[in-house]
């Protein structure tokens, strides 16, 4: 189910309405939650099975890493949400990656060897859910909050339907809060609800998947050499519908929070505002490596090194070796980038 559509239209006027009955507050986030699975399970049932996996590991693992003292028995609860998370999204993100790299190696062996396709299904928004998880019993692992009580509370943070497919990912302070106790969307954000529907809408639909992205599909299936003005045409209609495909989507969900009274971080809506290109490059990229490689990895690792290279940390998540060639062209613009940053 996709914001741009009919059908979400009725699916959040009814969630909408719902909301705003005059009912205990404990009923309307059963109901958003619902509403939440059903989001997600139309795309594909069996794979909802999948996040209540990831929901309940990392609810049990938090719950026992803030009671835990013991240094070695908090690693192994820590080792087993890793696990937990990493390996499901191991398998569906990168098993063909893995098995072509492996078919690729064996030829070059001598070793004839042609297995059958796997056929791997890639579950929408595994990523997001995975590390927003994920980054829950890293916080508790650290000591960084207190553990959440309420699973109701914890399970709407992972599934609360507007940024659950497409991000952005969310600590917990930001998020749970604001499921404490009642809440309700004012005029001031119903009218700024509104507008940005208009604005997100207007970027998704008619920028995006109508202006650019038929230029750019012109350019790079066309299979000819290009000048040098269509050859650039094309790749600036690409980057402006990668742009305003993800900025449109994520600002029809900035709304959606805003219309439940709900405060959400939209970050992404003003990523291409920045001056030099590794601020671009941290903006742009998907929130889910902001907050695994930039928090969890890289800033520990530039305390003690002071280098970029969490770019490559990137390419390995998006598991495909054009990403690798894509970074070096990153690399060549960090050279006239001042280091350190004060903007990152």
């Amino acid at each position: 189910m996709v914001f741009n559509s009919y059908t979400f239209i009725v699916f959040f006027a009814v969630v909408l309405f719902v909301h705003n009955l005059p009912l205990k507050w404990t009923f309307k986030k059963v109901h958003l939650l619902m509403a939440s699975y059903l989001f997600y399970a139309v795309w594909n049932p069996p794979f909802i099975l999948l996040l209540l996996f990831s929901t309940f590991l990392d609810f049990y693992v938090g719950k026992n890493l803030s009671v835990e003292q013991n240094p070695v028995k908090r690693k192994w609860w820590l080792a087993a949400s890793l696990v937990g998370n990493l390996g499901p999204l191991a398998y569906f993100k990168y098993g063909e990656f893995m098995l072509e790299n492996f078919v690729s190696l064996a030829n070059v062996a001598g070793i004839d060897f042609h297995p059958l396709a796997p056929d791997i299904i890639l579950p929408v928004g595994i990523s997001f859910y995975t590390f927003q998880t994920l980054s829950y019993s890293l916080d508790m692992y650290n000591k960084k909050y207190a553990a959440e009580k309420s699973f109701l509370d914890f399970a709407l943070f992972v599934t609360f339907f507007p940024q659950l497919v497409a991000g952005p990912i969310v600590r917990p302070d930001e998020l749970i809060p604001q499921f404490k106790s009642p809440v309700k969307a004012t005029w001031l954000q119903f009218n700024q609800g509104m507008f940005l529907l208009t604005l997100g809408l207007f970027m998704k639909v008619v920028l995006a998947d109508s202006l650019l992205a038929g230029s750019a599909d012109a350019v790079f299936s066309s299979g000819k050499d290009m000048n040098f003005i269509d050859a650039w045409m094309g790749v600036l209609a690409f980057s402006g519908q990668i742009f305003f495909d993800f900025g449109g989507y994520s600002t029809c969900a900035y709304w959606y929070c805003t219309l439940s009274g709900i405060y959400h971080p939209r970050q992404l809506f003003l990523s291409l505002r920045c001056h030099w290109i590794f601020r671009f490059l941290a903006k742009v990229a998907h929130h889910l490596v902001y907050l695994a490689s930039r928090l969890f990895v890289y800033t520990p690792w530039r305390q003690s090194q002071g280098h970029p290279s969490y770019l490559y940390q990137r390419n390995a998540y998006h598991a495909h070796w054009w990403f690798v060639a894509r970074r070096q062209l990153d690399l060549c613009g960090l050279g006239w980038t001042p280091w350190p940053l004060s903007c990152c």
